[in-house]
């Protein structure tokens, strides 16, 4: 019989499910003396996860939301460290451990698969979001949100802080700034009108009063969401909530409710600006949007239908509304959004690279290829193959390194936070797919697009126009109100802000007391289990000659194929254009099918094919200085659907038709505009791989084929196409007769015993049809260069990295350089860039093969960042750590190896191991390294991290203003796009 909970005098049990979708027990509880709302997802998940998030509607865009999100993890009443966070970074077992603004909630999870540690977590995150220190230290407000900087009396004034700098770099990029646009012109009479992350402009009119109201405001159990998951004792964990946080609370109304806009009587239309470097082009580089509001949070069948329709119109290869704009020549690519998550979710559509001009056009195309899907219907096998992608996804609930249970817990807030009693809506989606596919030709879809695409004045028009030299002028507006302002000031004023400065860098430069420290809670190395939980099941099997690697794993049912063909033998001048190929296999007609019924027919039945290119590092042994350059094919699917996966593999690799020149355009165009976003959003990753590319023939491979280097191949490749598509279709034919050929083929699958029943005669059959065709075989001819490379963006921020290998040097990997990478990224990198510089984020790297790199995110410095990683060998020589602090870096560094893993990363890890030559007893050896380390080894890293920055492999991604003044740095200083 299933057991009650016994808490009935402090709980109010609310309702009782058993959730088969997520084939957990879900509990609604309330808090009867706080009001607290709790919902509880009971299973047999050893990953537990822990949430509490609080309503926190924004009424500006200070940010304040954002700030308060930083800086009551900055210490608490029982931890009163300065960063109880990044202790728990460096000193815990978790599995996740953050936290996020979003435009109407703040949320704080964390998850374990240690139950003390799990119930140390739950501590100090309840601890810091009740009682912060934000009351009793101002310089936590000032550190994480704004202040003003000023080291010297003389030296110009100006603002930093951790979330100031952050917003700046999330305002410089086009897609972030159109999207906060669309949110703020359709929902302007609520908190949805304004930017909770904070706009960079706003920020710096935040006081400390009205931050520490809001906290005040909002902070308290009575407006919590608190939320467990997973194999736990949950009575007892009710009990110690109780005991130790809600009992000293009493409940009080709290306004906070997510106001609903009203419908507009006529669509909102509106123009803005984002910023451009001066040598970009304008023409070609508008952003048309169009989005209506779609109902609201409560019609879940209404909001996955929406998904679908997404996919069907503008998503996939060939969507009808996406294909009619781009055949139209209105931009070069076209996407769909749908906005959920919100109180009222919205659809829209963009056109990115097009010109004000098409406005109208825009409109009317969108408009009479939507009526007539309307009239005409739509195609069946496109919305069943959209209907099948999101339940494929949903039932296999891979979320990759975050736990399940954390993303269940994100989607209850889809209608937890608008209603209270419904926290469970969007765990119960498989009978809405079974809906759906019932309604598939019934007109329903149909009717959804008359309704509320066709028929909806609740919409926006956003045009986002570029504008050559608005990041100047913004930086200079900022400056000259600075400077006015210190002009104002008297000169004991100006004397009191360095003062201030000072203060401020001597409260981040000091450190906790022993009281402080020893206040958190934390694991000894007793508690870690030495053996390594990394097993490989790999059988190595040889079928005619072609390598077949079994992966024996739990998969429920799925099957995770991956076919590796061999690059090694491509000529230098076609490795670039393996970028290409990657992006064209699978999205371009057949002899059988157009590329998009291919697509539909493929997404229908399967959880999806893709294509790409992957690097094997290997540790020892043959082809340990080149590795393995791979063009791999990726399938998942049910056993059952084994011989339709490779029928369409073997339709895909044989009879692509390469030579559609107007297909050729648009997947080119459409690449183009895709990274020209992508790579300076994630301008840390795009850094550190290019400065890797100046020393390493792997890197420098992957650079060329997906990289800096394969962008400025394809911007070449869009503006004269024309001249050079036949070529372009000629390297194509060339590479896949290179390529697909039956000697370069390795098979990986990871299923069930069942799963592996047919595949050996897959392969043989497969193999048949491969290309035999004479070739003139080469290879990939690379050299190190110190490129020292300057890439400006119209950003107002910098990704700063700096690369080597300490193998050149004669130096060997050990475990220690796991610990190194905790070291860095949570203490000396965290405390010189994040705390001290203010920039958002730091990261570092050390590989087995030696390949090294340093990089900064969103960060106001760069010259300042490249001095910090200078000083490095140094702090390395004089570290020092007793016990107690080396064994925090120890079990954070055990936490990232021991973090749990799908059924499908198990498999890829077990092929990297099996190319890389790497055994189970490596990852033990390299455990007990860890679990055994001392200040020792650590003070021996000096000298590795000597070599790696003596290379001096430098790349910035960054402001025009930033990296030209630092010119003298770079070799060659260039735009970005």
């Amino acid at each position: 019989m299933e057991r009650k909970f016994f808490m009935t005098d402090a709980y109010e049990l609310i309702s009782e499910e058993y959730i088969q979708d997520v084939h957990a027990k879900g509990t609604l509880l309330r808090h009867k003396k706080s009001g607290a709302r709790i919902a509880l997802l009971s299973n047999d998940d050893d990953n537990k996860v822990f949430n509490i998030a609080f309503r926190t509607p924004p009424k500006n865009s200070t940010g304040v939301a954002h700030i308060i999100e930083h800086t009551v993890l900055c210490g608490s009443r029982k931890f009163p460290l300065k960063d109880p966070f990044v202790e728990l970074v460096k000193g815990s077992l978790n599995t996740f451990l953050n936290a996020m603004t979003y435009p109407d909630k703040t949320m704080f999870p964390v998850a374990s698969c240690n139950d003390t540690d799990f119930q140390n977590l739950m501590d100090v995150y309840l601890d810091a979001v009740f009682f912060p220190n934000i009351y009793k230290n101002e310089k936590i407000f000032r550190q994480e949100g704004w202040h003003y900087q000023l080291e010297n009396k003389e030296d110009p004034l100006t603002y930093n802080g951790v979330v100031y700098n952050e917003m700046k770099g999330a305002f410089s990029s086009a897609d972030e700034v159109l999207d906060r646009a669309v949110f703020n012109a359709l929902f302007p009479d609520t908190p949805y009108g304004v930017e909770s992350g904070g706009d960079p402009e706003e920020i710096p009119s935040l006081t400390y009063e009205e931050f520490l109201n809001f906290h005040r405001k909002y902070y308290h159990p009575s407006n919590s969401y608190i939320y467990l998951y997973g194999n736990m004792n949950m009575e007892e964990k009710l009990e110690w909530l109780d005991r130790e946080y809600l009992s000293r609370f009493d409940n009080i109304p709290v306004e906070s409710e997510i106001s609903r806009q009203r419908p507009f009587t006529e669509a909102k239309d509106l123009t803005l600006h984002y910023p451009i470097l001066d040598s970009e082009p304008e023409k070609d580089n508008t952003y048309l949007s169009a989005s209506v509001v779609l109902g609201d949070y409560s019609d879940v069948t209404l909001n996955i239908a929406f998904s679908v329709l997404e996919y069907v119109l503008l998503d996939a290869p060939g969507a009808p509304v996406k294909q009619a704009l781009l055949d139209a020549g209105i931009g070069k690519d076209v996407e769909g959004a749908y906005n959920d998550g919100i109180l009222q979710p919205f659809f829209s559509v963009i056109a990115k690279n097009a010109n004000a001009s098409d406005k109208e056009r825009f409109l009317s195309v969108m408009h009479d290829t939507l009526q007539k899907l309307a009239d005409e219907g739509l195609d069946p096998l496109a919305i069943a193959s959209g209907i099948n992608y999101f339940e494929f996804r949903f039932r296999e609930a891979d979320y990759a390194q975050f736990p399940k249970g954390l993303i269940y817990g994100i989607d209850l807030f889809d209608s937890w936070l608008y209603d209270e009693t419904q926290p469970f809506a969007y765990l119960k989606e498989l009978d809405i797919f079974a809906e759906l596919k019932k309604k598939n030709g019934t007109g329903y879809f149909e009717d959804l697009i008359r309704r509320y695409l066709l028929s909806n004045t609740h919409a926006a028009i956003v045009t986002l126009l570029p504008d050559k030299g608005l990041a100047a002028r913004r930086e200079k507006e900022t400056a000259d109100k600075l400077a006015a302002y210190k002009a104002s000031l008297t000169d004991e004023e100006i004397t009191a802000i360095v003062e201030e400065t000072k203060a401020l860098k001597e409260y981040q430069e000091s450190k906790d007391t022993r009281e402080a420290i020893d206040s958190l809670p934390t694991l000894s190395r007793s508690d870690i289990d030495r053996r390594t939980p990394v097993h490989l099941h790999t059988e190595h099997i040889v079928v005619d000659d072609t390598d077949y690697l079994r992966h024996s794993y739990d998969t429920n049912g799925i099957a995770y194929l991956t076919l590796l063909f061999d690059t090694a033998k491509v000529p230098d001048e076609l490795v670039p254009y393996l970028g290409i190929l990657k992006n064209v296999l699978g999205v371009v007609d057949t002899e059988h099918y157009t590329y998009s019924r291919l697509f539909h027919e493929i997404n229908a039945k399967t959880g999806g094919i893709n294509f790409g290119l992957q690097v094997f590092p290997v540790d020892k042994g043959v082809n340990e200085d080149q590795g393995y350059r791979m063009f791999g094919i990726r399938a998942k699917y049910l056993y059952e659907e084994h011989t339709f996966v490779f029928d369409m593999i073997r339709e895909i690799l044989k009879t692509s038709k390469l030579d559609s020149r107007k297909r050729l355009r648009e997947i080119i165009a459409s690449t183009r505009a895709g990274m020209e976003q992508a790579i300076p959003a994630a301008g840390h990753t795009s850094a550190a791989k290019r400065a890797l590319s100046y020393q390493s023939l792997l890197s420098g491979w992957t650079e060329a084929t997906t990289g800096i280097g394969q962008f400025r191949l394809v911007e070449d490749l869009e503006e004269h196409f024309d001249q050079r598509v036949d070529d372009l279709i000629e390297k194509l034919q060339k590479l896949m007769v290179i390529v697909f050929r039956p000697e370069n083929l390795t098979v990986s699958l990871t299923a069930e015993e069942k799963g592996f029943d047919w595949m050996e005669e897959d392969i043989l059959s497969l193999k048949k049809d491969l290309y035999t065709d004479e070739y003139t075989a080469g290879s990939f001819v690379w050299k190190p260069e110190q490129k020292n490379e300057g890439f400006k963006t119209s950003g107002q921020v910098q990704y700063v990295a700096q690369a080597g290998n300490y193998r050149k040097d004669g130096y060997e990997y050990t475990g220690a350089f796991r610990i190194l990478r905790m070291i860095l990224n949570y203490d000396f990198l965290w405390m010189n860039l994040r705390v001290l510089g203010g920039a958002y984020g730091c990261m570092s790297s050390f590989k087995r093969s030696g390949d090294s790199y340093l990089v900064s995110y969103r960060d106001p410095h760069l010259k300042h960042t490249l001095d910090v990683y200078a000083g490095l060998p140094d702090y390395l020589r004089k570290f020092d750590a007793d016990e107690k602090t080396m064994t925090k870096y120890i079990i954070g560094t055990i936490s990232e190896l021991d973090t749990p893993m799908t059924a499908s990363a198990k498999g890829s890890l077990a092929l990297n191991c099996w190319y890389a030559g790497l055994t189970e007893a490596d990852f033990q050896k390299e455990r007990e390294q860890v679990l055994d380390a001392d200040t020792e080894d650590i003070r021996a890293l000096a000298g590795p991290m000597a070599s790696v920055l003596s290379a001096h492999n430098i790349c910035v991604i960054g402001s025009e203003n930033a990296v030209q003044k630092h010119a003298d740095l770079f070799n060659k200083v260039e735009g970005l796009s």
